[in-house]
């Protein structure tokens, strides 16, 4: 009996002493030799609040792609290829590439992206390139502004820290309701830019409020004033020689905007037969806003008309200058089809104006 005792205490013993080892054996399991303890993490879970990357990305090379942030840098003279995910995609980039139809560009659409194709780009195709979906209801076509994805690409080039301009004098028109810019864009974003007046000479200085500089932009005249007026130039300088850019003429106008303000008069109202008649139709508008005519007179499709048309900024002596528009409708050796209403309608962006005058026989 008491050796029975005996051996069931010396079992309970060994299993005691075997569990207090497994303990002290995980705790060992747990610590490094130097005696720092690691934290046991369990597996990570994907955050799903993180930042989307734009599907607008650039090819490198075969198999390898970059995805495009707000603005990106590179250098003139290797291929730009974009790619833009969706199997309906808009794009758009510098507009002169479109003006002048130039065949380096250009555009494939194939079942799962849109790929566009610069070759040999140069500091004048610095600038916007985005792309974005195109949703389409039957036969109506609508750019999807929520799926619209850019990158101002600069085409870095030590010879034109400025983006050369086919225009070695532009006109900046300044408006008091509405900011101006003076357009001297940069190729290299780290250049230190700044704008200064002609005549006096004068450095403007850069502000976070009146005047601001934008390297995609240019100079911005928050609110200009008649005292911008004159003309400008930029200056941009990295680390070598400071470079100038192109000429600017800073014109102050103040023409309200809205339909053509027009006035139609004739050479004379009360003609004979034989005469010449000269009738002008002449707008007064904002200096870059076009104005188109088009006439009805009583011989149309019957009798030959000369018809001119052209325009010259007016300045009006105040600090405001104004275009002047005008089209002039020549009839010679007037016959009595020629007698009647002569109609002239004027039609700008914001509208369009009809006005007549009549021309009767003596």
């Amino acid at each position: 009996m008491k050796l029975w005792v005996v051996l069931s205490l010396a079992l309970l013993w060994v299993e005691f002493h075997s569990g207090a080892c497994q303990q002290l054996k995980r705790k060992k399991d747990v610590t490094r030799p130097a005696g720092k303890r690691v934290n046991i993490r369990g597996p990570k879970v994907k955050d799903g609040g993180g930042k989307r990357q734009s599907p607008l990305i650039r090819v490198l090379e075969k198999g390898r792609f970059l995805h495009l942030g707000p603005s990106t840098v590179l250098s003139p003279g290797m291929d730009l290829e974009l790619r833009c995910k969706g199997s309906n995609i808009g794009w758009s980039y510098p507009t002169y590439l479109d003006t002048y139809n130039d065949s380096r560009l250009s555009i494939r659409q194939s079942d799962k992206f849109s790929q566009l194709i610069l070759t040999s780009p140069s500091a004048a195709d610095t600038g916007s390139y985005s792309c974005w979906v195109i949703v389409c209801d039957g036969t109506e076509c609508t750019k999807d502004h929520e799926r619209l994805y850019a990158s101002y690409v600069y085409f870095t080039d030590k010879g034109n820290l400025f983006v050369p301009s086919a225009i070695h004098f532009e006109i900046v028109y300044l408006r008091p309701d509405r900011p101006a810019v003076v357009p001297c864009r940069v190729t290299d974003p780290q250049a230190e830019v700044s704008l200064h007046r002609e005549v006096p000479p004068e450095e403007l200085t850069a502000n976070t409020t009146l005047l601001t500089y934008d390297p995609t932009k240019g100079f911005v005249l928050q609110k200009p004033s008649p005292d911008h007026q004159g003309v400008f130039y930029c200056k941009a300088a990295t680390k070598g020689t400071p470079q100038i850019s192109t000429k600017y003429q800073l014109l102050y106008v103040e023409v309200p905007n809205g339909p053509p303000f027009v006035s139609l008069e004739a050479s004379s109202t009360s003609v004979r037969g034989g005469d010449n008649v000269n009738v002008t139709c002449t707008v007064l508008g904002e200096p870059e806003v076009d104005v188109n005519f088009t006439w009805s007179y009583p011989g149309q499709n019957y009798r030959p008309v000369h018809i001119q048309t052209s325009w010259r900024l007016v300045n009006r002596g105040t600090g405001h200058t104004t275009r002047v528009s005008q089209s002039v409708l020549t009839v010679e050796d007037m016959e009595t089809i020629d007698f009647g209403n002569y109609i002239c309608k004027a039609k700008n962006l914001n509208g369009q104006t009809i006005v007549a005058v009549t021309v009767i026989s003596k």
